[in-house]
């Protein structure tokens, strides 16, 4: 995986995200659409190029100067904007933070069509931020997911066969996104099956990575907390703790795809091992 230096940002897991780019990222750049709430020009102008990055993948600022412009002009224009959006400007002694530094977009190796420039590309805090804000439609993440299949592999990756087989609950990435890990002890009270356990393990087991995570390991984190959470109900019913997936339909998804099974029963079975031998410690103080 590209290192933090090729990528030119640094940043953490989804404790991270939650706490840290979420609020930075919609203090400088916007807690709302620009399309649904009128702003700062500066907001609208950040959201249009992470919508273009969403919607088209790597490029180049020059490739996505592009995306809406034929005339060279402007797109010499656009493309010198986009450079400042991204690194970010100092006036009279002030920084402001681009989205390289806040960590939504990354370099994404090197175009050599026109001379050689560097590529960029939505961060998975970035996709997040996106999904969070820019009120994107079904369609519009759908293509994002095919833009971005090789960087959320295990749900992006496999966004068809979860569309299948599970339909709008594949959207749920949106309630992630919107900054709702699902670790409250509350959760344990809506459903039978062990998503509070889980959701701590998930914590403990990246408790490292606040500050900074590659990427794999947080596509990783990122795709334990969805499988997870297809077992949390979207709605309750009057039959008492049930799943919005019939638990059937929730081991057909998972077993129904080889690679998915291996890396979400691995991640179980790392919980297991880590709650017994918290149980073992637990029973110790009985013989103190």
């Amino acid at each position: 995986m590209p290192s933090p230096n090729e990528q030119g940002t640094v940043y953490g897991n989804l404790q991270s995200y939650k706490m840290y780019t979420r609020p930075t990222a919609q203090r400088l750049f916007g807690k709302y659409s620009f399309r649904r709430k009128s702003g700062p020009k500066h907001h609208e102008n950040v959201q249009r190029m992470l919508e273009i990055l969403a919607l088209h993948g790597t490029l180049t600022t020059w490739g996505m100067a592009k995306t809406h412009n034929d005339n060279t002009a402007s797109i010499r224009s656009k493309e010198k904007d986009y450079r400042r959006l991204l690194a970010g400007r100092t006036a009279r002694g002030k920084h402001t933070l681009g989205l390289l530094e806040v960590g939504l977009v990354v370099k994404d190796g090197k175009s050599l069509l026109k001379g050689e420039a560097n590529q960029y590309r939505l961060s998975l805090h970035g996709i997040l931020y996106c999904l969070d804000v820019l009120n994107l439609t079904d369609k519009q993440v759908d293509t994002m997911a095919s833009k971005y299949a090789n960087v959320l592999p295990m749900i992006f990756g496999k966004w068809d066969y979860l569309k299948e087989n599970i339909g709008k609950e594949v959207y749920r990435l949106h309630s992630l996104a919107a900054g709702l890990f699902m670790d409250n002890i509350q959760i344990a009270k809506i459903t039978n099956f062990p998503v509070y356990e889980l959701m701590i393990y998930l914590n403990v087991k990246y408790q490292n990575n606040f500050e900074q995570i590659n990427e794999e390991d947080l596509a990783n984190q990122i795709s334990y907390w969805f499988y997870t959470t297809l077992l949390v109900p979207s709605k309750l019913n009057t039959q008492g703790k049930k799943s919005s997936l019939e638990i059937k339909q929730w081991k057909k998804v998972i077993n129904g795809d080889g690679e998915l099974k291996k890396s979400y029963y691995d991640f179980v079975d790392e919980a297991i091992k880590f709650y017994n031998t918290r149980f073992q410690k637990i029973k110790k103080l009985q013989k103190i």
